[in-house]
């Protein structure tokens, strides 16, 4: 059966409430011939998300509303291979020490792209094997700083790396301490590398009706348009990082694929005070 996705507007609801709701959802599942896999919870934006196993969108509808009445406002088909690598699970987790089963992460998820600058040319100049190389000192810094800010690498892009967050603290301290730590290899190597890093964040169901659609695209434009050893970040970024100083150099930019232009913050990283 295909996979669905749904997102619910519960502004108001409470963590409690939703987890009870998805237990009445379950209590009746083999009614209707589907399974609810898990869901996510986000208070502070009153939404809630569902994955579920349904032989159709109407049917997975049947079972909200017969069990509770929290019907979606949408629901879209996804692939579980994209639901796990940007929300990192696709079963309810095991509560942990001292977490309730109330306690469920949210879906929203901070996207960051990392893209050598000349990479192109850097092949073109050394030749096969040596750039091959240098793609895999990027690879080890930027998985290590992955590791060390709860982030999980989503795919390789050739010459980048596309991540996915939980949180949007983690997501931009990881690309300040990508480029603090390239900036320090750099100062030891005749062959430095140079990257370029763009970050947004966003809720897992768009209206594009594609998984992280507009997050995802946002993040691959700031990306490449940022400058050698820039990071850029979204409105959205600056917005929920809680930290304005961080962020200089407003700009409104167009980018290809969005109607209106976007506002755009430069990550002042050089000055940051990050471990």
């Amino acid at each position: 059966m295909p996979i669905f996705m749904d997102r619910h507007f519960l502004e108001g609801t409470t963590a409690a409430d939703v987890a009870r709701a998805h237990r009445m959802d379950l209590d009746i599942q083999d009614k209707y011939g589907v399974k609810f896999l898990t869901y996510w919870f986000d208070q502070r934006r009153g939404t809630a998300f569902c994955l579920v196993d349904a032989p159709d969108a109407e049917t997975a509808q049947c079972v909200h509303r017969e069990a509770h009445g929290f019907v979606a406002g949408e629901i879209v088909e996804v692939a579980l291979s994209a639901v796990e690598a940007f929300l990192g699970r696709i079963h309810d987790p095991e509560p942990a020490p001292g977490q309730s089963s109330s306690d469920v992460d949210p879906g929203h998820r901070a996207i960051l792209f990392t893209d050598i600058v000349g990479s192109t040319a850097m092949t073109s100049r050394l030749g096969d094997r040596i750039a091959t190389e240098m793609v895999r000192a990027h690879d080890a810094i930027v998985r290590r700083c992955l590791g060390q800010n709860s982030g999980r690498e989503v795919k390789h892009t050739g010459d980048g790396i596309m991540a996915a967050f939980a949180a949007t603290t983690a997501a931009v301290e990881c690309a300040m301490a990508i480029q603090q730590e390239f900036e320090r290899y750099n100062g030891g190597n005749t062959e430095p590398i140079h990257i370029r890093i763009g970050v947004d964040c966003g809720e897992p169901v768009e209206d594009s009706n594609d998984l992280f659609g507009s997050t995802v695209q946002l993040a691959a434009r700031l990306c490449a348009a940022a400058s050698t050893d820039q990071i850029l970040v979204s409105e959205n970024i600056f917005r929920e990082y809680g930290a304005a100083d961080l962020f200089t150099h407003a700009t409104r930019r167009r980018f290809k694929g969005f109607s209106k232009p976007m506002q755009v913050f430069r990550c002042d990283w050089a000055n940051a005070d990050v471990n």
